[in-house]
């Protein structure tokens, strides 16, 4: 009889493993998906990863030599393998053997296997443009920083490691698989590109269900349904040609956002903010306006749009297959706005074919990252060189052309020609500025925003800021942004929060352990760590606890960096396991020796444990390991995924 009841078990047991969705490879979806897959193979989703080999590597391997500030890198070619000889991890030259390409174009990387698992990109760049616009050539990705071994930004050190840094977003159901024991990679992935299943997760029942479609299915096998449902167009305005799912600009935003990974288990229809962490419209990171500044992708630009407001999505602009524009030129952009009415001379004022004329010119300016790639503003808006008269730092889209002309010249003309100056739907660049320089009116443009039909992403930026003028009144408003709608929004009023007296604000903190949003829930566990909980009821312990071990396994994922280690290090303090956080401290400084935070957060530990000579000796050493720049004050590290020309995460003091 138990024989039999084992029998059962195991084939229920496999039964269920069979049912579970699971990753099949791009080629199950060729035969009856053949226009997709088409469009998909040649595009740079499907080259965003591949092995190293004689059709994937685009760059001079023909004993080419490059010199960067007298480092020479040799790119040969032997046995088949393409290698390189270059600086390693020592400063000396060595030989290496290229594993991967990584990219297509308008650059193309390389990457080369380390033991341990770790990958590592390499700085020299190769140029994958047209000859005749400057490319098919070597270039150094970080040229003006005169990177050596040792240093974070060397293709050695850990912001050009491929495991934490690149691995998620260019590979399909990435695991990291980070053993901080060992401290070693087992990182795995279903396709090496970025596969179908990427953006509609794995296929295995739909595959199933395609064979024979005999039973229902709801969205057909898929975590969620990406299509489109019939809508109407309005040709007046910019009206969504259609209604989406909103599932679709989370998935796309998983890799085109700037944000902090909280873990690897993300699938389609996940919540975006369980499992990742975006950016607001933070200094150094997005000008005051809210244009592109550092590397920061797409997302959280498009999010202040009046498209995305409207209901437009990444695919009415793009085939989300080939990648390419749904049409050429401006035309792309005449499928909602009326052509006859936006590219006529009395809309633009420019002269007919000229690049004053283009509809992404003037309302999606480029910058240049990763020395040549240039990549257009998605938040769509109208050119404000006012703007730029009042804040300098701050370019605009005239002067990007007009470079022999003042900003307020470009002001004034564009007075003239509207007979005011025009606004447009982002218009909080006043507000912000006021509040990252701290001005006596900052407040006041708080509240400009706040109660505005403002983007809500430039809400959440500046709910953040209510906690630096705590009074009466913005504490009621932080309450009132703590049961906001968007977690976002409610993670910004937290941080708020914490700058409130802890007699006021407790209560309202250990609410947010209960948020439905991880980010949220986390953020309120690090603010309560300092807390003892010896007064706290049996059924508030556990919650807590829960919230805690949330807290510290997001910490975990990220162990091989510094940061993490460094916001570990303080929450075990917090909690009195100082074994553990001095281990923390030492692991920051181990993986990055210039690390300054850690060693004021590192030697402020060891004074409160009455070892203030060992804190004084790491003091005197840390300022010798600091960048010019670098500001000794002691910090609380958000972990960012920072793009390798980023020296340091976000330090909120």
């Amino acid at each position: 009889m138990k024989s039999i009841l084992f029998f059962f078990i195991i084939l229920f047991s496999a039964l269920s493993a069979a049912d579970t969705p699971h990753y099949v490879g791009d080629h199950a979806c060729k035969t009856c998906h053949s226009k997709a897959f088409e469009g998909w193979h040649g595009s740079q989703h499907a080259m965003a990863m591949q092995v190293a080999d004689a059709k994937s590597v685009k760059a001079d391997f023909n004993n080419t030599q490059f010199n960067y500030n007298g480092i020479v890198s040799t790119f040969y070619k032997k046995d088949g393998k393409f290698m390189v000889r270059t600086d390693g991890p020592d400063g000396k030259l060595h030989d290496y053997e290229i594993a991967y390409t990584f990219g297509i174009y308008p650059l193309q990387q390389y990457m080369i296997k380390f033991p341990g698992g770790r990958v590592q990109v390499l700085d020299p760049t190769w140029d994958n443009r047209p000859k005749e616009e400057g490319g098919q050539r070597w270039y150094h990705i970080h040229k003006d920083d005169n990177v050596t071994a040792g240093d974070p930004l060397h293709w050695t050190g850990p912001n050009m490691n491929w495991n934490y840094m690149c691995a998620d977003c260019h590979s399909t159901n990435l695991k990291k698989n980070y053993d901080a024991k060992t401290k070693t990679y087992h990182t795995t992935w279903s396709s090496i590109n970025v596969s179908c299943e990427a953006c509609h997760g794995p296929a295995s029942t739909h595959a199933a269900w395609a064979k024979h479609q005999d039973f229902n299915l709801t969205n057909k096998g898929f975590p969620v349904s990406l299509k489109y449902k019939k809508g109407k167009w309005d040709v007046n305005a910019s009206y969504h040609r259609a209604t989406l799912n909103n599932h679709e600009i989370e998935v796309c935003a998983k890799c085109h956002a700037r944000r902090s990974q909280l873990d690897d288990d993300f699938t389609r229809g996940d919540a975006f903010t369980d499992h990742y962490l975006p950016v607001r419209l933070e200094k150094g990171l997005y000008f005051p306006d809210g244009k592109i500044e550092d590397e920061v992708y797409v997302y959280n630009s498009f999010l202040q749009s009046k498209m995305y407001a409207k209901g437009v999505t990444c695919s009415d602009c793009h085939n989300p297959h080939s990648l390419q524009r749904r049409a050429s030129g401006d035309k792309v952009c005449f499928q909602c706005h009326k052509e006859e009415k936006y590219s006529a001379t009395s809309h633009h004022h420019h002269p007919k074919g000229s690049s004053g004329a283009s509809c992404v010119g003037c309302h999606m300016p480029a910058r240049t990252y990763m020395g040549i790639d240039s990549r257009k503003d998605h938040s769509f808006r109208i050119p404000r060189p006012d703007i730029s008269v009042a804040m300098p730092e701050v370019p605009n889209a005239c002067n990007l052309c007009h470079k022999d002309k003042k900003a307020k010249w470009a002001a004034d003309t564009l007075k003239a020609w509207f007979g005011h100056t025009p606004v447009g739907k982002q218009n909080f660049a006043h507000a912000l500025h006021a509040l990252r320089e701290q001005s006596y009116d900052a407040l006041k443009g708080l509240y400009q925003v706040l109660t505005s039909d403002q983007p809500d992403i430039a809400k959440d930026t500046v709910s953040a800021y209510l906690g630096e003028y705590p009074s009466r009144q913005t504490f009621v408003t932080t309450l009132q942004m703590l049961r906001h709608k968007d977690p976002k929004r409610r993670r910004a009023a937290l941080i708020a929060l914490e700058r409130f007296p802890l007699k006021i604000r407790f209560k309202e903190t250990f609410k947010m352990l209960e948020d439905p949003s991880k980010i949220v829930r986390i953020e309120a566990a690090r603010q309560l760590s300092v807390l003892p909980l010896g007064s706290l009821e049996e059924q508030q312990r556990t919650l807590i606890e829960k919230v805690f071990k949330e807290y510290e396994s997001t910490l975990q994922f990220s162990a091989e960096r510094p940061e993490s280690q460094l916001s570990l290090g303080i929450y075990y303090s917090n909690r009195k396991m100082y074994d553990k956080a001095e281990a923390a401290y030492k692991e920051a400084l181990r993986l990055q020796p210039k690390f300054v935070p850690a060693y004021i957060n590192y030697s402020q530990f060891l004074s409160a444990q009455g070892r203030e000579e060992e804190a004084r000796t790491l003091l005197q050493k840390g300022p010798a390991t600091a960048p010019p720049h670098c500001r000794l004050t002691p910090c609380t590290w958000t972990v960012v995924c920072a793009p390798s020309s980023k020296r340091q995460g976000t330090c909120r003091t």
